[in-house]
């Protein structure tokens, strides 16, 4: 099966999962059962696939609960973070879920008890709260608990029903695909809310290949506003997961995104000590303070949203902040967002980020937080992208590429708003977009009408201004004019017209019975 069929067939089965509870649970908190029931799914059968180690002759779901062992226990608590009974797997769970008159109990103590084996074990913070969101017993699922049950189990049934072999072994992202593919349906009638923290895939592959552009080799991969972890498995996805040494770092404010990005990670087959995603505000309560610098980061931060800023006076001398002299306004974070991302980068690395484009000409507090990248030399290209690419937003989006190793004091712009391909509601990058922007974001070759690297004075002496219209010229679509073609038509047209009148004056005189000279040609003498 090739990678488009598997992602029809993954789409369809999903909204026939839909369809089923359809009119009970709002699309936008379905979500989470489906995922939810997915990851459920993963971590059952990567476990089983653990404990069993390749051994044809053992079938951990068909085993009882009593042959697991404290020691089988604790060593695979340390080694995969987590411990599930045969009895509690999905596949033997699924199996009687149509039956079963306890089902939405007995998923939220399976749940329960998954999440507390990590109790005590350096997991424990990995694990807790994962199924947090997946309320078995909440009555959008039905009024009563067989309604319950009846809609649990045909989740439980959809999902089984994916065929794609063992998850690892896919050609698509089942996860992201899944995600993405109930975004997109749900996200409309969601609102903002709903799309805010979603980046889609394609625009997640063009960030994550320019913040690791270059670099054999990256301590870690950080995203400050990490929402459901897409950016960070991009990264991974175009990295070599070898030449990421240190692991995944991620901070969200959102405890259900905060949840996703988590079961993200281990849906992504990444164990629990090679990630680490923490829940808190990253402008207020910033983590990671010991785990910096980080030698890529990646990053789509709400735009333009409200923080405390100057109403803390102690936010002035964080030393993230600090060396700006001011802070972001308080009804626009963005550039508190890139500000703590620059504090967070290596003297290597990059950091990618998009930004809503107000930030690069307005006045004000931003402007001398341009002046600051600027005249420090941290940024390295500002791309702008085509409208209608994110769902829930029309907004034309930059992407800012900062940098603490530039060559020169050259600032590239890169002009990409044309790049994009109209699909359904939204416009879509492709692969060959991609190319066409990484391939002139590495060579910072000067394209007419497309890609310009601006000296540091000329960008200085425009106040700082980072908007990319500002220094790559539109192409001129208008049609080309001759004008001396123009005037040969203009002389021809005019002698038709001068021919035309005359033939129509002689027809006139002709009717009303006299010459052009006045000459009565009805009889008689001339007057």
């Amino acid at each position: 099966m090739t990678s488009t069929q598997q992602r029809a067939a993954l789409q369809r089965q999903i909204w026939q999962i839909a369809n089923d509870v359809r009119g009970s649970v709002d699309g936008w908190d379905f979500k989470q059962y489906v995922l939810g029931t997915l990851f459920y799914r993963f971590i059952s059968e990567n476990f089983a696939n653990y404990i069993e180690g390749g051994d044809e002759s053992i079938t951990y779901a068909a085993l009882d609960d009593s042959v697991v062992t404290d020691d089988i226990k604790d060593d695979a608590i340390k080694t995969k973070g987590y411990f599930i009974y045969p009895s509690q797997l999905f596949e033997n769970i699924a199996k009687t879920a149509n039956k079963n008159e306890s089902l939405n109990t007995d998923l939220a103590n399976i749940f329960g008890e998954i999440e507390n084996s990590a109790n005590g074990y350096a997991s424990e913070d990995d694990i807790k709260g994962l199924f947090a969101d997946f309320d078995t017993t909440s009555n959008r699922l039905g009024s009563t608990v067989k309604d319950k049950n009846q809609r649990l189990a045909a989740v439980l049934k959809g999902v089984a029903g994916l065929d794609f072999g063992n998850f690892e072994d896919n050609h698509i992202d089942l996860f992201g695909d899944a995600y993405e593919f109930l975004i997109s349906n749900y996200a409309a009638n969601a609102g903002k809310s709903g799309g805010e923290f979603f980046t889609p895939q394609q625009v997640s592959k063009l960030i994550a290949l320019l913040a690791i552009n270059g670099q054999e080799q990256v301590n870690k991969v950080y995203d400050p506003a990490v929402g459901s972890g897409s950016l960070l498995m991009k990264a991974r996805k175009h990295m070599d997961p070898h030449r990421i040494q240190d692991g995944y770092f991620g901070q969200e404010i959102n405890h259900t995104t905060y949840n996703l990005a988590r079961m993200n990670m281990f849906l992504h087959n990444i164990n629990y000590d090679k990630f680490n995603i923490q829940l808190g505000n990253t402008l207020t309560d910033p983590h990671f303070l010991d785990d910096k610098p980080f030698d890529a980061i990646v990053s789509n931060p709400p735009y333009s949203v409200k923080w405390i800023g100057s109403e803390d006076p102690t936010l002035i001398n964080d030393e993230r902040f600090a060396p700006a002299g001011v802070l972001a306004p308080k009804s626009k974070a963005d550039f508190a967002f890139v500000l703590h991302a620059l504090n967070y980068l290596s003297s290597k690395g990059r950091a990618a980020i998009v930004c809503f484009p107000g930030i690069f000409y307005r006045g004000g507090a931003e402007q001398k937080i341009r002046k600051y990248l600027v005249d420090n030399n941290y940024v390295e290209t500002v791309v702008s992208l085509a409208p209608n690419l994110f769902f829930g937003t029309s907004i034309a989006v930059n992407i800012l590429v900062l940098s603490k190793h530039k060559r020169d004091t050259t600032t590239q712009f890169i002009d990409a708003s044309e790049l994009f391909k109209k699909e359904t509601n939204n416009n879509y990058l492709t692969d060959e977009h991609i190319e066409q922007i990484i391939k002139v974001f590495e060579t910072k070759e000067d394209a007419e009408h497309f890609a310009k690297s601006v000296p540091y004075e000329q960008v200085a002496e425009n106040d700082y201004n980072l908007s990319v219209s500002s220094y790559v010229e539109l192409k001129d679509t208008r049609e080309v004019i001759d004008i001396t073609e123009i005037n040969a038509e203009l002389k021809t047209t005019v002698a038709k017209i001068n021919q035309l009148r005359a033939d129509i004056d002689a027809i006139v005189a002709e009717i009303e019975g006299t010459t052009p000279n006045g000459i009565s040609i009805a009889g008689g003498e001339p007057k």
